[in-house]
């Protein structure tokens, strides 16, 4: 019955974490067998517990009246009062509850949503129209992009424009390869970014609205890690504190990082009120909203003591693992500058052995091997090819037998 759906969805291969979870099951009783059991350092999902009061809250919503019964899809006026008040405490942006504000089943939901709502899918390949994406980045936005009928454009990061391009550069090397301008449709930053972990001046990303106000294009900004940083100096900024922003740009939050609640599913986009209400429009036809219980509960932690503490205890945490893991790779032979290492999310970025030409086939082995689960780099974007992705969300001590294994199978730099 393939036949029956459109070319888009027929276009998408299986999202690249789903294959990794694929291929460790199958291959999960042999690696236990040689005491290899699967360690996952793959998806950049908290393994930790949430919030004692987050829990606590949930339980104790779970029983008022009526709370089982549809919600909105807007979101509850208790949950967007609270993200309302979030923006405000941690970034100093005011936003209107009811017309900057609209729930989210986590921020991939608002994402891929947006995009189908943006571009006019098209069949030949000079009609698509376009959406500059991070490259490397987070691997589902060409996905998104694709199955909605459009056209992903990479903007590159590399080292060598320290992972701040020039927007003005890529917009004309894109009309030197050909595409047309008119097409462009939409901008996606990803600061604190994943794969790289790394982050970006307020007065680069201030560039970067300018460049999306002059092209009247949307700034789309993925805020998933804006919480997960390791010192207050290197705190991140929501693109909303930016001037001219909220003439062109929305942002997307998500709960799950911070509060170690991915399964939840439950997130926020705020910002242009013109996007948000014609986002609203299109989304009622999708879903009938949250559940409130969750609503409720996220909306008591994020504007809580306890939320807060939490955060910066997680962090902490994950400045511990990351230290665990660069002094391992470097007993290994990586060659990590202090420079380079990232103070935010939970990811670092490396090149493959130097006996390797693949990332694909680095990791194969390293699975197969030694049952370490790692991401090729090429499966975030063409500027991948070299690298791979450590996701250090386990606990310490899985992650010092990930560097006790690689050092005992030969893994080394």
């Amino acid at each position: 019955m393939e036949h029956l759906f459109n070319e888009y969805a027929m276009s998408i291969d299986t999202y690249i974490m789903v294959k990794l979870k694929e291929k460790t099951a199958q291959l999960a009783d042999s690696l236990a067998k040689k005491n290899r059991a699967p360690i996952s350092l793959s998806m950049g999902a908290p393994t930790a517990n949430p919030p004692q009061a987050l829990i606590e809250k949930l339980k104790e919503f779970l029983t008022e009246d009526n709370i089982h019964t549809y919600s909105v899809t807007r979101g509850e006026a208790y949950f967007r009062q609270a993200v309302a008040q979030r923006m405000l405490t941690r970034f100093g942006v005011k936003v209107d509850a009811d017309k900057e504000v609209f729930s989210l089943l986590g921020s991939k939901d608002g994402l891929a949503n947006l995009i189908r709502f943006l571009i006019n899918p098209k069949s030949n390949e000079e009609e698509k129209e376009i959406i500059m994406v991070p490259d490397p980045g987070y691997a589902s936005y060409g996905q998104m992009i694709q199955i909605a009928g459009g056209k992903a454009y990479s903007i590159p990061l590399t080292k060598e424009n320290n992972y701040q391009p020039n927007m003005e550069e890529t917009y004309n090397q894109m009309i030197k390869d050909g595409y047309d301008a008119s097409k462009l449709k939409a901008v996606i930053i990803n600061y604190p970014n994943n794969p790289l972990g790394v982050s970006a001046t307020k007065e680069y990303v201030q560039t970067v609205v300018d460049f999306c106000k002059k092209h009247n294009i949307l700034l789309i900004a993925d805020a998933a890690y804006c919480d997960l940083y390791f010192y207050e100096e290197d705190k991140p900024f929501s693109v909303l504190e930016l001037k001219g922003a909220k003439d062109i740009a929305v942002e997307m939050f998500s709960l799950s990082k911070p509060y170690a609640i991915t399964g939840w599913r439950l997130g926020w986009i705020c910002g242009n009120s013109d996007v948000i209400s014609r986002f609203a429009k299109a989304k009622s036809t999708i879903d009938n909203g949250i559940f409130k219980a969750l609503q409720k509960a996220c909306a008591y932690i994020m504007n809580s003591p306890e939320g807060d503490d939490y955060i910066l205890e997680r962090n902490a945490g994950y400045r511990r693992k990351q230290a665990i893991m660069i002094k391992g790779l470097r007993e290994l032979g990586w060659e990590i500058d202090d420079a380079d290492i990232p103070h935010t999310t939970f990811y670092l970025w490396l090149p493959i052995p130097r006996n390797y030409n693949s990332s694909f086939k680095f990791c194969e082995d390293m699975l197969e091997k030694s049952g370490i689960v790692v991401v090729p780099g090429d499966a975030f974007g063409k500027y991948g090819q070299g690298y791979f992705r450590i996701s250090y969300v386990c606990s310490d001590e899985k992650l010092q037998e990930v560097i006790d294994r690689m050092k005992a199978d030969g893994f080394r730099y």
